[in-house]
């Protein structure tokens, strides 16, 4: 009896271990038993070629899958994903989302794309993320030209067809030899796309400043048109004036031309002077400048001339030959103070090699001898030779 019962037994358990096997293979392919965490995108629109469990792929490795589509009341739709939690890390927290195709017609898929500058931080369990792009349906372009085909009347797309027929009748070579010359065009034009790009950027920014700047633009227009109108209201009087400058260029060109020797020589004597001045005109301008701040002194309050005498030693004769004038002097121009002089003072008297200086001696004081007055009213006359105004020059004194 026992024996008889073995076998259904071990059928039975057999046929269970089975459905467990295939049961427990199927969760495994369909990730039943993986650990997800729950993500949210949100789509644009709900009418979606999207199924529950459909793929959710990062760079082509399947991730996750759609658990489910839910239809919000503003016409988007909420999908929630399940993502494998071990696949979080390799997921930026500022990933975007595209909603694609594989195939034209086959379901959509929900795929993460790594932004230009991905974010430290991963995917985050209940993050909501926005589709950036969603794929065009053909059901919605089908749908699209459904209405475009219904709108148009048979008989005049009819007509349109037949006269586009007999306008190419014949000549098919010239649309193909448009269509050669646009690829070669658009060929062309390639390479400076990006520069195109660049001034289309920046093509707001400068209208902007032409708009600023289009009053004054009116405005100078418009002076620019007076302009004109004027030297054409005044064109009789500029042709006279013309005339004239070309008689009085006539004339300075004969004068210049018979005279050219003469102004050459005149020029040529004119150097030293000119030298001379340029390289004292530093002196000369601090001279002028003086002369100005003078001019700028207030008169006396009551007309005349102030003179403050009183008695000075007396200063050394001019004796020969110390005292002859020479041309020694040396050292450039100098403004010795010029132009603004301070107030009670004078400018420096200046000793150079011209053959003088009145400032040589220094007179220690009153000599109470029999030539005190004499030294008062003529100096000191320990030197030898005569005094220049008399007649014995040359002879000792």
């Amino acid at each position: 009896m026992l024996r008889l019962l073995v076998r259904p037994l071990v059928g039975l358990a057999a046929i269970a271990l089975a459905v467990l096997v295939t049961g427990v293979s199927v969760q495994l392919f369909r990730g039943g038993f993986a650990d997800s965490i729950e993500v949210t995108v949100i789509s644009s629109r709900a009418g979606l070629v999207m199924n529950p469990d459909a793929k959710v792929q990062v760079r082509g490795v399947q991730v996750g899958r759609v658990a489910s589509i839910e239809p919000l009341p503003d016409g988007r739709a909420a999908l929630h994903l399940d993502v494998d939690s071990r696949r979080l890390d390799a997921i930026p927290a500022n990933a975007f989302v595209d909603i694609a195709s594989p195939t034209v017609f086959g379901a959509k898929q929900v795929q993460f794309v790594f932004p230009p500058n991905p974010s430290q931080e991963s995917l985050r369990p209940g993050q909501v993320i926005d589709a950036d792009h969603v794929t065009i349906e053909v059901n919605t372009v089908f749908e699209q030209l459904s209405a475009v085909l219904a709108a148009i009347e048979p008989a005049k797309l009819n007509q349109t067809l037949g006269a586009i027929s007999s306008a190419l009748a014949g000549r098919g070579d010239k649309p193909g030899q448009t269509l050669a010359d646009l690829h070669s065009y658009l060929a062309t034009l390639e390479p400076t796309l990006p520069a195109l790009r660049e001034e289309l950027h920046v093509a707001p920014e400068v209208l902007r400043a032409y708009a600023d700047t289009a009053a004054d633009f009116v405005s100078i227009t418009d002076s620019a048109a007076r302009i004109s109108d004027s030297v054409v209201d005044e064109r009789h009087n500029l042709d006279a004036a013309l005339i004239s400058v070309i008689g009085l260029a006539d004339v300075g060109q004969q004068v210049v031309g018979e005279n050219r020797d003469d102004l050459a020589e005149v020029a040529h004597l004119l150097v030293p002077t000119t030298s001379l001045l340029d390289e004292y005109n530093q002196a000369l301008w601090c001279a002028l400048s003086g002369m100005v701040e003078a001019s700028h002194i207030p008169p006396f309050k009551k007309p005349g001339v102030m003179v403050l005498a009183g008695f000075l030693w007396g200063q050394e004769r001019y004796r020969y030959p110390n005292d002859l004038p020479k041309a020694g002097a040396k050292g450039g121009p100098q403004c010795a103070g010029l132009p603004k002089m301070p107030y009670g003072s004078a400018p420096p008297y200046v000793v150079a090699d011209t053959g003088t200086n009145p400032w040589r001696r220094r007179y220690p004081g009153i000599v109470l001898n029999s030539d005190l007055i004499k030294q008062i009213m003529f100096g000191d006359t320990e030197h030898d030779g005569p005094p220049r105004n008399t007649a014995q020059i040359g002879q000792p004194g």
